[in-house]
């Protein structure tokens, strides 16, 4: 795997492309998308790794009763790889917003174990990875990540971080203000229009997480071979359908919340080919 262009400018004279094995080691890779997010090896590297983490910094999790409880040696090394791949969508996105002639205000990240409070509610694990606008907050259960290996069969550390892309993908709409326009329209729809509603944009979300890896990989070479292959198996794993095939025996389309296995791959592969905003307009597309 290449190293981007880029690195020795964040660390002058290329300190940084000379310490990248012991970035390696650390993660216990010899290669794959943890090795070359140079935005994120800047962040480990120069002690900033904390910072990205919202409320309990780099040496705990935020626990049920919401202190702060012992992280476990896996944990941490989880915690690690999280907060480079939410550094490297903050360099993506604040190049996209400046192209825009905007700012980018990036997320926190606050990973939880079992349950954790937001500005969206109490929630439990088996909520899953989500957004909180109301805080603009990203949240984790780590344990998610053995979830999508062992129950999802999509195992691989492109499938971690395609997760992350979708959840920053909701604060690219918040900032946008696309949910809050998504909220508005769904004032006085049954549940059933409103699920539709939701779907295109948990669709979105998808497709800006595929427009995150496209600029990722232009600008640092981030994708090996392989890696889409991770991506695609993740988000097939996680759609509606197969999901209630697997909770209930059946499928009930005018319940589903996020899409279906086949939309929510071919919406990544959207804005991972096209690496545009433009091409991710799903509330305009009559077909999903």
């Amino acid at each position: 795997m290449r190293a981007p262009s880029s690195l020795g400018g964040l660390g002058g004279g290329g300190g940084l492309l000379n310490l990248l094995p012991m970035v390696f080691r650390l993660f216990g890779l010899k290669g794959g998308i943890i090795a070359v997010l140079a935005i994120g090896a800047y962040a480990l590297l120069s002690g900033n790794l904390g910072s990205l983490v919202g409320g309990s910094g780099s040496d705990s999790l935020s626990g049920q009763t919401g202190g702060s409880v012992q992280q476990s040696a896996e944990e941490k090394t989880l915690v690690q790889f999280v907060s480079v791949v939410l550094a490297d969508t903050e360099q993506t996105w604040q190049e996209i917003f400046r192209q825009r002639g905007g700012s980018y205000r990036e997320p926190k990240l606050v990973l939880f174990r079992g349950a954790v409070n937001s500005a969206c509610g109490y929630a439990q694990a088996a909520t899953g990875p989500f957004y909180c606008p109301g805080d603009q907050n990203v949240y984790i259960d780590l344990s998610f990540y053995s979830e999508l290996k062992n129950r999802f069969k999509a195992p691989g550390d492109f499938a971690q971080a395609y997760v992350i892309a979708h959840e920053v993908g909701h604060h690219v709409q918040t900032l946008l203000g696309i949910s809050q326009q998504v909220q508005k329209a769904k004032q006085g729809l049954t549940r059933v229009d409103g699920n539709k509603l939701t779907v295109r944009q948990e669709l979105q979300a998808d497709c800006f997480a595929g427009v995150w890896a496209n600029h990722a990989d232009s600008a640092r070479q981030l994708l090996e071979q392989g890696d889409i292959e991770e991506g695609l198996t993740a988000a097939s794993a996680i759609g509606d359908d197969r999901l209630q095939k697997q909770s209930q025996g059946y499928v009930t389309p005018d319940s589903f919340t996020h899409g279906s296995s086949a939309q929510r791959v071919k919406w990544f592969k959207i804005g991972l080919r096209q690496g545009n905003l433009k091409a991710c307009d799903t509330f305009a597309a009559k077909s999903l």
